[in-house]
């Protein structure tokens, strides 16, 4: 399975524009550029949307592993708070924050933290950044 993400970036860092799709169509054209990723313009950015696909990678973790307990979530929310931070020359993502809620009718408290730990490190896109990742988990 491959997935596709295209930008296509015109001018300076500063003062020029790029604009992001996706192989699936949810994103066609749409503009970034300096002002919506450090200072905060309206737009999208980078960091905003690997947060986008971490929230829904832990959301659809966190529905498979309750799952093989038999348990079925009835609604997951999941907010990924992203830090970007000056380092050396350039910019790192330094922390990721999951804030996830949960309504899972049966679940035990006990049950949904073993199980939203698991999600955290068990999520293919927590696999992939380098970043220390935090979750904040609770049962509605």
């Amino acid at each position: 399975m491959k997935r596709t993400g295209n930008a296509v970036w015109n001018g300076d860092l500063k003062t020029g524009q790029g604009r992001l799709t996706t192989g699936s169509g949810v994103l066609k054209d749409t503009p970034y550029g300096f002002k919506t990723r450090f200072e905060d313009a309206p737009g999208t950015n980078p960091e905003e949307l690997i947060g986008a696909a971490h929230a829904g990678c832990y959301s659809m973790a966190l529905s498979m592993i309750l799952g093989e307990d038999d348990l079925t979530p009835e609604e997951i929310r999941t907010q990924a708070d992203m830090t970007l931070e000056k380092s050396g020359d350039g910019f790192e993502i330094t922390a990721i924050n999951l804030k996830v809620r949960a309504k899972i009718p049966g679940a035990s408290g006990e049950a949904f933290e073993k199980a939203a730990e698991a999600a955290k490190s068990g999520c293919p896109v927590s696999k992939l950044v380098n970043a220390k990742i935090s979750l904040d988990a609770a049962l509605d």
